[in-house]
């Protein structure tokens, strides 16, 4: 099939496109190639995949209403992987309108394309970001997820709510994906893996946020990708006897639905850092810091409806998963 991936040189981007060019697929992928991070390391996760012959990439902007239009009219892709987004929580707090325009516009540009060209199946990120002030663990799609706590969350609840809608009016297939505290080689220099590797082997202090007392569903990039792979052929079907009353919250009598992708082995940080010491066989020097506005203090997932729909569920245990980071990250920084 031919699928169309956005965010083809992000993290996560670039492993599914990978995973699909393997698979024999026919690939086109899109990125703005910002400066959010490193674009070298975008560059270079481009480098692995623009070559075969299956794959075609084009730098685009999602927010770039008239050329995603042009894109999509004369691509005719079957299905579409939609993972192109501002992302980080912090980075919110001080540049609000990033989200709007790549998570609000972007988002909506997909759905429109995906809308007038018969798309059929639209599979799209959302995050655990969404659950906010929930309490109760582990978290399910069950939940409200009503009250998010930073800007970032509030737009990725918003893509939900806007795909449910175009999945009503339109009849288009679309499945959310909220991941969790995704880790693995090739990840972003703004995740706590990747910033505490680097400040430890260069020496430096790491900055250790609520003292180290936070647990996180930490989600190996493997995991996520084949859970996506298995998804995109469990398309949703309309169910007429979906109601909101007896119904989930993840669920519609559209052809919508929402899913957990997480390892449901919530970790504390202090262990994660303790992993990634281990691995490098080095000590960290630690800061010990308040709680940042916009941080939570737990995520887990319940995955079961997950795993109910395709098998599986992610199982990388964080001393596998941190130790081939570190890995990746001393060889490709040598």
């Amino acid at each position: 099939m031919k699928f169309l991936v956005t965010g083809a040189a992000g993290f996560i981007g670039f492993h599914v496109s990978q995973r699909l060019l393997a698979l024999g697929h026919d690939v086109v992928g899109i990125d703005n190639l910002n400066d959010y991070y490193d674009v070298n390391l975008k560059l270079a996760r481009l480098e692995l995949i623009e070559n075969h012959p299956q794959f075609k990439f084009f730098k685009l902007d999602v927010a770039d209403r008239n050329n995603i239009a042009q894109l999509f009219a004369e691509q005719n892709f079957q299905r579409v992987i939609h993972l192109a987004a501002q992302a980080g929580v912090r980075y919110s707090l001080d540049n609000p309108h990033a989200y709007a325009d790549a998570n609000l516009t972007g988002h909506l540009n997909i759905l429109e394309g995906c809308r007038h060209h018969n798309i059929e199946h639209l599979l799209y990120a959302s995050s655990s970001s969404v659950y906010g002030l929930n309490r109760k663990l582990p978290f399910s799609t069950d939940d409200s997820v009503d009250h998010p706590i930073s800007l970032y969350a509030a737009t990725k609840k918003a893509n939900e709510l806007m795909s449910h809608t175009y999945s009503h009016l339109f009849n288009l297939p679309t499945t959310g994906l909220r991941f969790f505290t995704v880790y693995g080689p090739w990840g972003r220099p703004d995740m706590a893996l990747f910033k505490f590797t680097k400040a430890i082997v260069e020496g430096r202090s790491i900055d250790v946020y609520n003292h180290g007392d936070m647990r996180r569903d930490f989600t190996y990039i493997d995991d996520i990708v084949e859970s996506i792979i298995r998804l995109q052929n469990v398309i949703p079907t309309v169910n007429s006897s979906w109601t909101v009353e007896t119904g989930t919250p993840a669920t519609s009598s559209a052809p919508y639905v929402v899913y957990n992708i997480g390892n449901s082995e919530p970790v504390r940080l202090m262990e994660y850092i303790e992993a990634i010491e281990k691995a490098l066989g080095e000590t960290a020097q630690k800061n010990l810091l308040p709680i940042q506005p916009g941080d939570v203090m737990e995520t887990s997932a319940d995955t079961s409806a997950l795993y109910n729909v395709i098998g599986f569920k992610p199982h990388t245990s964080v001393i596998d998963g941190v130790q081939k980071f570190v890995d990746w990250y001393r060889g490709f920084y040598q």
